[in-house]
């Protein structure tokens, strides 16, 4: 299972959305207390196909694709150098695929900042800085390690990828924006780089600010998100923890007057999922309505290894049927009588939201 950090400052709301995300009831006031271990859970990942699907064919049971989720301790400034949490932190975010920031916006006296003042623009760059100290000294280590090496010869492309790293980092680039190619990544794979990481940015809002669409910095942390390519979320986590713990009705009436069409949480999960290059197929029947997550791109027969190993192994056919096909006429004898049914083979390359049913034989 592919994993997530939740990554901020103290005190921004961090695990407010790890409870959100997983469902869990961590402690949100353990950290004042000075707790340093990670926090981890499983999230799901809302699909209205699912919903759909399971509401179509009362399955007995339902499975939506999942990550797991690791909400660390607070980063301070420093921290790359030992300060805080310091290396407890970075060593529970170094494993995770994706990372996800929670910047304070909200306003409350009642929870102090760190700074001692509202800027999620500067937040955000202390943060950025702290991951990029802690991969530029593992770059620097690793370099110095070859130079005085005695398979120099044989390392020059690493060197030359790590050098090429080290400029960037010292421009203030993280890895991730440096478009290294496939190659180049692939020697990188034992580094577990922080910059390198997809990086979603969440601005935790207060009531107010969620309503009049206002807060500090607004317009700055935008362009920032534009110029770096990054997703940037609006969301209030109070809110939606309150809105979680109402029945079904009472959740649409606080929503419709927050003006939220869908739960911020929601868009953060599903944000994540898309910025790690993932897809679903989904699987239906009665007995399983199933949401399985494979790599955009990934052809048929491998898509099947992911149910169970003999299906890739004893492969001859799949049979592919698209969601919104079935969606809009409503039952399977339809789509079928439309011509919508078709046999694909081993190389064809799954969609995000093909139905399928794999023939194999061993």
């Amino acid at each position: 299972m592919l994993a997530c950090g939740i990554i901020g400052l103290p005190m921004v709301g961090k695990t407010t959305f790890f409870n959100l995300l997983t469902q869990a009831r961590a402690d949100i006031s353990s950290f004042y207390s000075g707790r340093t271990e990670a926090n981890q859970g499983t999230a799901r990942i809302p699909d209205e196909r699912i919903d759909f699907l399971s509401g179509l064919y009362r399955p007995r049971k339902t499975t939506y694709a999942q990550l797991e989720i690791i909400d660390v301790v607070g980063l301070v400034r420093g921290a790359s150098q030992g300060q805080g949490a310091g290396n407890t932190f970075l060593t529970s975010i170094r494993n995770t695929d994706a990372l996800i920031h929670v910047v304070r916006a909200f306003n409350n006296v009642e929870v102090t900042h760190t700074e001692d003042s509202l800027d999620p623009l500067r937040d955000i760059e202390t943060i950025n800085f702290e991951l990029l100290l802690a991969d530029l000294e593992m770059v620097e280590k690793r370099i110095q390690k070859i130079e005085v090496g005695k398979k120099k010869a044989e390392q020059f492309k690493e060197l030359a990828i790590l050098e090429k790293i080290k400029s960037g980092l010292e421009e203030e680039r993280s890895i991730h924006s440096l478009g290294l190619d496939e190659e180049e990544m692939l020697q990188l794979r034992s580094f577990a780089f922080l910059t390198e990481k997809p990086m979603i940015l969440v601005v935790n809002l207060d009531e107010e600010q969620l309503k009049n669409g206002q807060y500090p910095k607004k317009a700055e942390l935008n362009a920032y998100a534009k110029e770096k390519n990054l997703v940037l979320l609006e969301v209030c986590a109070q809110a939606e923890m309150e809105i979680s713990e109402l029945g079904p009705e009472d959740q649409k009436v606080f929503m419709e007057d927050l003006g939220v069409t869908e739960p911020g949480v929601h868009q953060v999960a599903r944000a994540v999922y898309e910025s790690l290059g993932l897809i679903s197929f989904l699987t239906v029947g009665e007995d399983e309505v199933r949401a399985w997550t494979i790599e955009k791109g990934t052809p048929a027969k491998q898509a099947g290894g992911k149910i169970h190993s003999d299906i890739e192994r004893g492969f001859i056919r799949a049979e592919v049927i698209k969601y919104r096909d079935l969606r809009d006429l409503g039952v399977m004898t339809k789509v079928k009588e439309k011509g919508l049914f078709r046999l694909e083979g081993k190389e064809y390359l799954i969609e995000d939201g093909d139905i399928i049913n794999f023939r194999f034989n061993v």
